[in-house]
């Protein structure tokens, strides 16, 4: 039975969920189907699009993203702390970018004059934006929806383009949040649509490669920051030339055309989270299948668990088996 969404996501515990939504039927509504011959692949684009749009309205980064042919996984850092930050007025000019906000919050932000009854009703609503600008619900509902309309619009039809509920899971540590970026990441190789990262279209990966060559970082995405020190920049706590190398060695590796094996430098990344080359293989191509519930080591398992009041831990032999050396 599906869970409410309250009883899987913790901020308290981590900031990072995994998330996976599919077209009904599992059909190729947004690519290729070589089946029938029609081709959705510019649908393709109006998501991955529509991530990035999203990432500029709400107080949630993007560590990675794909979108495949018949569904789309994204891995999301919620930062609680810059919502917290924002004053009432940024509130209202975030919410504003992507939705409609009511005549009241247009006219608090336009500095005009309201009177008391009026301003408790902008304040109550500043409220309500805040919680929803970090809320991964609201955020994949405004990512699901246009494009369903879109979709159905370009068919001359009506009902369901998404399943009815998205999957998501917590990524309670720094080896999870890893394990799943480059499984997400690789999706277009373990499918054969690519035979590089650099050629998987619409991916975080190709993104950060495409910047890499040009010595940067794409601002569409959160940032490797590099090891953990003092004034900490937001961010994830590699460096973005391992994790590509990273990327790249287990491409190789999945791919039965290439040979490839883990270098220095992955193996270096694979030591720091404590997981073996062979369990980091089987982890980057059974993510999906191995994990059906939050992913990390026992004790951060442990304490999620307990902080949403569940009895089981569930996956916890799988967290146990391939996340500890």
């Amino acid at each position: 039975m599906a869970r409410p969404r309250q009883t899987i996501v913790s901020l308290d515990d981590t900031p990072y969920y995994h998330c996976c939504s599919r077209v009904v039927r599992k059909a190729f509504l947004c690519g290729f189907d070589n089946s029938t011959g029609e081709n959705f692949e510019h649908r393709r684009e109006w998501v991955d699009a529509r991530i990035l749009e999203l990432a500029t309205i709400f107080a949630i980064d993007i560590c990675a993203y794909v979108v495949m042919s018949n569904h789309l996984h994204v891995v999301v850092k919620v930062d609680e702390a810059k919502a917290e930050n924002w004053s009432d007025k940024d509130v209202l000019m975030q919410w504003h970018k992507g939705f409609k906000g009511t005549l009241l919050t247009h006219k608090f932000v336009k500095g005009e004059d309201l009177n008391e009854f009026e301003l408790k009703t902008v304040n109550d609503s500043i409220t309500q934006y805040r919680q929803r600008l970090i809320d991964i619900s609201w955020f994949m509902r405004s990512l699901s929806e246009p494009i369903a309309r879109m979709a159905n619009k370009e068919d001359k039809c009506t009902g369901r383009f998404w399943e009815g509920r998205f999957r998501s899971q917590a990524l309670l540590d720094e080896a999870a949040v890893l394990a799943c970026m480059a499984y997400v990441d690789l999706n277009p190789i373990r499918a054969k649509m690519a035979a590089t990262p650099e050629t998987s279209d619409y991916t975080s990966i190709q993104r950060r490669i495409n910047s890499a060559i040009k010595g940067e970082q794409p601002t569409e995405l959160l940032p490797f920051v590099g090891n953990e020190r003092l004034n900490m920049p937001n961010g994830l706590m590699f460096s973005v030339k391992d994790y590509i190398v990273l990327v790249e060695d287990t491409g190789r590796i999945i791919r039965q055309d290439k040979r490839g094996a883990i270098s220095s430098s992955s193996q270096n990344i694979l030591n720091r989270l404590n997981i073996p080359a062979e369990n980091w293989l089987k982890i980057t191509t059974e993510f999906g299948a191995l994990f059906k519930g939050a992913v990390g080591a026992l004790p951060a398992l442990t304490d999620y668990c307990e902080h949403l009041d569940r009895k089981r831990r569930q996956g916890a032999a799988n967290c146990q088996r391939w996340l500890c050396a």
